[in-house]
């Protein structure tokens, strides 16, 4: 048997790992192990993808912890639609809002320039999303209106990324965000 046959043959045996739905399930069921899979699979990526949306690392380094804390406690709420990983980062992306919303906008403002980090635009957008009224015409959207303004204005997902971590048709994202932008735009005039 030639080197290359031996290769494919080892390269399509089925993996013994589980998958990341398998192992939330297995988190649900209060599994400690597999919290530790998935963290070890997922706060790398979400580490760095959050650090592009504010400039703190500290805050950073504490929303991913919170992170998997909130995926520890709602695992048995994930209803397996969608990516797994997704849903990791709605839970995310949340709690850095959430965090950025509970420092107040003038110490951002002033603490990072101070720590060498310039503040992002994204950090920009998102502490001021809070405070104009944005905020409320957002919270008016309805939920699968909202859920892709989120995750292709806020969280940077192009269309075809949001619609595979969203379960919906590229079409779809397209047609959602064009009539969010409709409601918006009627909202905010």
């Amino acid at each position: 048997m030639s080197k290359v046959s031996k290769v494919s043959k080892v390269s399509s045996l089925p993996s013994t790992e589980p998958d990341d739905a398998a192992l939330l399930r297995q988190v649900a069921d209060g599994d400690r192990r597999a919290l530790e899979l998935l963290y070890a699979r997922h706060s790398g990526w979400l580490l760095i993808r959050l650090g592009r949306r504010c400039a703190d690392p500290d805050l950073v380094d504490e929303v991913v912890q919170d992170t998997f804390v909130a995926a520890w406690r709602g695992a048995g709420k994930y209803t397996g639609q969608g990516e797994v990983a997704a849903w990791i980062w709605g839970i995310g992306v949340r709690r850095l809002i959430d965090a950025l919303r509970r420092k107040p906008t003038a110490d951002v403002v002033t603490e990072l320039p101070q720590s060498g980090a310039e503040i992002s635009a994204e950090e920009r957008v998102l502490l001021g999303v809070q405070y104009g009224d944005l905020a409320g015409a957002l919270d008016r959207l309805s939920p699968e209106l909202r859920t892709v303004v989120q995750s292709t204005v806020l969280d940077g997902l192009t269309t075809a990324e949001a619609g595979r971590l969203l379960g919906i048709p590229q079409g779809t994202v397209k047609t959602r965000m064009k009539r969010a932008r409709e409601v918006l735009r009627e909202e905010l005039a």
